[in-house]
């Protein structure tokens, strides 16, 4: 590493680190981006994925791939355990790494509000391994009950429950119901996959809460449109391996073999070692310039930071654009630092040369959610959008993300297809699957 140039050390290959890492192409610094995956994921089709509808290969990319034309970056596969601010040191299980500026990228993870136990049985969606798994016991739900002659047994094996009507809910919640109505009837002998059963449960009053209530309202509507049983002011009080309870001790049990849980996130446990205040769910509160009190130098991005927009004092949303534009902000910032820097030295200066920093401003170009076939719902830009034109543009922006043209081209015409003959392509149970029946059938198939 050259010794005259300063070093950027990014902890994760998500959108915010990764956007941050390439948006320092040209900055007179050595990168190094560390993440315990070695691909960065497109996670807002991880859903897809777990629903059968693309390959993991599809929505993700090796990190070191997508950094390969980038002089200036190096990968290290690997996992920070802690950063000690004070020595401008990042901890990790293997070895300690010196930085000049750090970008802290790490996100969040499922928060089963003090039930961790409750993971096995409901596993979230934040990562490939959680799409694969969740795609392996939902193909797996079908094949067990074609075979399973028990009618009690059956009926669980063929309801899925969904925690949580957010984006990740309402999404799953109306693909499986899609596939399971419209893509598979006619795959199995033994059983009406049309009889499954889809149940949303929310704890509020209205889904997608980060949306408008007459697109919340259009959500619904179209969800049980496709066959979706939507329950609002149901919060779950028990998860085990035959079903859920919800409402409170004297309220439903609902036997089901299959539950998803997208109803909480807890920001990654890294932030908590910077010594700044965290929310309750863990994320770090950043200063305007999304550094952290005392530490110019420590930027905190994406999912992790608590930050709020400039202008209008509002939170930033944890999505995807907010976080790009977080990783693109602190480039810019360390890049023109950088650069002073050099200049500094260069004449004989301190090298020290403070600069001020504009306050970070998310520019909200809005928000998509897709329902299912031809459904989704939106804003863009301050007007609300529902039906096949949020449902086009919903893709066309999902495509535009995607890193590399071989994935942009290979999803829109798994797109196209899905839309025309309503198959799914990616329907393959990996693992070692175990068949769990209660009673299985003897009969002739």
């Amino acid at each position: 590493m050259p010794e005259h140039r300063p070093h950027v050390v990014i902890l994760g290959g998500g959108f915010a680190g990764l956007y941050a890492a390439k948006a320092l192409k040209r900055a007179p610094v050595h990168i190094t981006l560390i993440d315990r995956n070695n691909h960065h994921v497109f996670q807002p089709l991880l859903y897809e994925v777990a629903t059968a509808a693309l390959s993991p290969a599809e929505i993700a990319a090796p990190i070191r791939k997508i950094l390969s034309r980038q002089r200036n970056a190096s990968v290290i596969m690997g996992e920070a355990a802690s950063i000690d601010v004070h020595r401008r040191i990042v901890k990790l299980t293997d070895g300690e790494l010196s930085y000049d500026w750090l970008v802290l990228a790490t996100g969040a993870t499922h928060s089963y509000f003090g039930r961790d136990d409750w993971a096995r049985f409901a596993p979230g969606l934040k990562s490939l391994d959680d799409a694969t798994e969740i795609r392996r016991r939902f193909l797996l739900a079908f094949e067990e009950a074609e075979r399973e002659a028990d009618e009690a047994s059956r009926r669980a094996k063929l309801t899925f429950v969904i925690v949580g009507g957010g984006p990740t809910g309402v999404e799953m919640a109306g693909t499986m119901a899609e596939l399971a109505h419209r893509s598979i009837p006619r795959d199995f002998r033994m059983i009406d996959t049309r009889t499954a059963k889809v149940i949303l449960v929310e704890a509020d009053d209205r889904l997608l809460n980060a949306y408008p209530p007459g697109l919340a309202e259009r959500a619904r509507r179209d969800l049980e449109k496709m066959g979706v049983e939507v329950r609002f002011n149901h919060r779950v009080t028990e998860i085990d391996k035959d079903g859920v309870m919800i409402g409170g001790p004297d309220g439903e049990r609902i036997n089901a073999e299959n539950v998803i849980w997208a109803a909480g996130v807890m920001a990654s446990a890294l932030g908590a070692t910077l010594g700044a205040e965290i929310d309750r769910a863990g994320r770090v509160m950043v200063n305007p310039d999304l550094t952290i009190p005392d530490h110019p130098e420590v930027f905190v991005v994406g999912d992790l930071a608590a930050a709020k927009d400039a202008r209008s004092g509002a939170p930033v949303p944890g999505i995807a654009p907010a976080a790009i534009q977080m990783g693109k902000y602190v480039a810019k910032i360390i890049s023109r630092e950088a650069r002073n820097r050099s200049a500094a030295l260069a004449s004989g200066a301190s090298g020290t040369l403070t600069v001020s920093r504009r306050p970070f401003h998310y520019v909200d170009k809005g928000q998509l959610a897709t329902i299912g076939r031809a459904r989704a719902v939106g804003v863009i830009f301050g007007m609300n959008v529902a039906g096949w034109l949020a449902w086009m543009l919903w893709a066309g922006v999902h495509i535009m993300y995607l890193i590399g043209f071989r994935s942009r081209l290979i999803v829109m015409l798994q797109w196209a297809w899905a839309y025309l003959i309503f198959q799914r392509g990616a329907r393959l149970i990996t693992g070692q699957p175990k068949m769990d029946l209660r009673k299985p059938r003897t009969d002739d198939v």
